[in-house]
């Protein structure tokens, strides 16, 4: 049978001796998304059936409506693990960059012994790097890895992996979406993952204040760059003002992107001292938003990418529409606009 990442998967077969008797972190990145916990728990219950001691590790807690994902798993927050002795290696995973843990996970854990990604802008950071950004989730990558090595995946762990391929294909919609994944996506559902239970905890639970917080963003639309770039906003102190927190902001970005005309879509969370947060995703993957979003010490992939500024954000609005006018021109001077 030919397997779905040959060279992947003789690596992590490497990989594997080298982890004997120890104990092992999976480490996931800040505001975690399906794909993020997917992994984690299925690398996790994987090694934990090869009879390693593994935790996964985040700086922020499971969101509500991933935690179907993880029961009976041990998750542990960044200050809980920097309070204790930790002798555990780290294998980090979705992670395009040492940092997107958090800067305390990177210090303590600044050699990992792998990580485990699909993004575009990742810096193969780790000792051992299994990195694939033709891929559409990390959990596909996973899910390939664990079929060519032979590796047991139950129910639980093909559920998880299910959730991440289908939250970051966008429910098998966005242009990384191949037939890999839907060929994965099949395997999973006859090792036991659920389609109909995971579209209804990622996508009909949605909380009041969430809705509340969609309509916020919606009248915050404003068209830039002649009608091909849709920008929303979500002002400083929304969340408490809603009753919502960071992880309910999942998903309203594609309803920028997703009117007619509209190549790219932006999310720009404003917060205090001038900090922004910003999501960014193209229809196209032509736009390349990574590279918008690398201007900004930021990163991603060609359609979906993000950024954080600490500081001096006051006339980010204005930078980043100039910086999408700028890219859009080239992609249209290519003639392939």
């Amino acid at each position: 049978m030919e397997k779905f990442y040959p060279e992947l998967s003789a690596a992590f077969a490497r990989l594997l001796p080298s982890l004997a008797r120890r104990k092992i972190a999976v480490v996931g990145h800040a505001r975690p998304d399906g794909d993020c916990i997917g992994s984690q728990v299925a690398l996790a219950r994987v090694l934990a059936a090869l009879g390693h001691d593994v935790v996964c590790v985040n700086a922020d807690a499971v969101p509500r409506r991933l935690a179907f994902l993880a029961p009976g798993m041990r998750f542990i927050r960044t200050d809980d693990v920097l309070q204790q002795p930790d002798d555990r290696v780290a294998i980090f995973v979705d992670c395009a960059d040492h940092a997107r843990g958090g800067e305390r996970l990177k210090a303590r854990y600044p050699s990992p012994v792998a990580a485990i990604d699909h993004h575009l802008s990742n810096v193969a950071f780790a000792i051992t790097n299994l990195v694939d950004s033709a891929s559409a989730a990390t959990c596909e990558i996973l899910a390939g890895i664990f079929f060519d090595n032979g590796l047991p995946v139950d129910a639980q762990t093909a559920q998880a992996l299910y959730a991440g391929i289908l939250t970051d294909t966008g429910q098998f919609r966005f242009n990384s979406t191949s037939r890999r994944c839907f060929v994965l996506a099949g395997e999973l559902v006859a090792r036991g993952a659920k389609p109909a239970e995971a579209g209804f905890e990622l996508y009909e639970r949605e909380s009041e204040g969430k809705l509340r917080l969609l309509q916020h963003f919606l009248s915050s639309l404003k068209l830039e760059c002649g009608g091909r770039v849709c920008i929303g906003r979500l002002s400083d102190g929304i969340f408490a003002q809603t009753g919502t927190s960071a992880e309910d902001t999942e998903g309203l970005v594609d309803y920028a992107r997703s009117i007619d005309g509209v190549d790219i879509g932006a999310l720009i969370e404003e917060r205090p001292g001038g900090a922004v947060k910003a999501s960014l995703r193209a229809k196209d993957p032509a736009y390349r938003v990574d590279l918008i979003a690398g201007q900004f010490n930021g990163g991603g992939h060609a359609c979906a990418a993000g950024l954080n500024l600490k500081g001096g954000g006051e006339d980010f609005y204005a930078r980043l529409v100039a910086a999408l006018a700028l890219r859009i021109a080239a992609v249209d001077a290519a003639g392939k606009g």
